[in-house]
């Protein structure tokens, strides 16, 4: 029977081997490590990177995290019991480039466990592009689709259409960028095992690195000027919306007591916010905001 302390222990090894690949690929920032405790049970690492020659600010955290489960998750999996504890394991990445012109990345991969025996993966993983190039785009769909193919052919369409819904910015009507994959509750069934649900999150968190990678050494000396920069700033701001707003492990991190630095190492260095700003028509600003929409077919 698969442990969660298995689990537990490739995340460590997949936040190692992440770290890695970007330091290679970066080739000047170097990740500082903080380690740190819960106080209610359990801790984690916080792997952070800055001012590098391709990314900015970056964070690879790990955490493993128990104790008792907040009241809204027991009323969330209908439990009768007024009482229950939690284990919750997992990586969590957010790159923000130096360069307008490449994307900001972020991926997820986690395990969540109860005392009355209920378990699950979730997990996601999604592009952010200031802005969008449609080729950047379907390469990054094409390589999602090829890991989700080798568990099962209805993943990448399932987990795309959960991407183009959870990572919506309700309030601005608008995509956060060009979707990814996202998925919850997977658990045992009769189709799956444990096991068999494990390996494709493994598969989720092995895309990772080679993917951003490409990004990193593709566009990372593309020519960009203040234009460029304002409006990565303004996407930024975007960005911080949808995190402090919507965002489920933002949610779930601050409710449980989690580490606040950790939690919001999402955020970008600098972001701006002008008001009711609209790009100029016909131009590639308005172009991305016209591909930030549900329901796109990349590949």
């Amino acid at each position: 029977m698969l442990q969660k302390e298995s689990i537990r222990d490739w995340f460590i090894s997949l936040q190692q081997s992440i770290c890695e690949q970007l330091e290679e690929a970066d080739s000047v920032g170097k990740f500082i490590s903080d380690a740190w405790e819960r106080p209610g049970g359990g801790g984690g690492v916080s792997r952070i990177i800055t001012n590098g020659a391709v990314i900015e600010k970056g964070g690879v955290n790990f955490s493993a995290v128990w104790g008792k489960a907040p009241e809204h998750t027991l009323k969330m999996l209908k439990l009768s019991e007024t009482s229950a504890d939690f284990f919750a394991t997992g990586v969590s990445i957010v790159i923000h480039p130096q360069n307008p012109l490449m994307p900001i990345i972020h991926m997820n991969v986690r395990y969540f466990e109860m005392s009355t025996g209920q378990y699950w993966f979730g997990g996601g993983i999604d592009l952010t592009p200031h802005y969008v190039v449609e080729e950047d785009a379907r390469y990054f769909h094409k390589q999602l689709k090829q890991a989700c193919d080798q568990h099962h052919e209805s993943y990448y369409n399932d987990f795309k259409k959960w991407a183009d819904d959870y990572f919506y910015i309700k309030h601005r009507q608008e995509t956060r960028g060009v979707g990814g994959i996202f998925f919850d509750y997977l658990t045992a069934d009769d189709k799956f095992t444990k096991q068999d649900r494990f390996d494709f999150v493994k598969s989720v968190g092995n895309a990772f690195a080679p993917i951003y990678t490409h990004f990193m050494h593709k566009n990372k000396n593309l020519a960009y000027g203040e234009r460029e920069k304002q409006w990565q700033y303004l996407r930024r701001g975007r960005y911080v919306e949808f995190n402090l707003v919507w965002d489920r492990g933002t949610k779930f991190g601050l409710e449980t007591d989690g580490r606040t630095e950790s939690i919001l190492m999402s955020l970008p260095p600098q972001a701006n916010w002008a008001y009711s700003h609209q790009p100029e028509p016909n131009t590639t600003e308005a172009k991305t905001l016209s591909l930030l929409k549900k329901g796109i077919n990349w590949i």
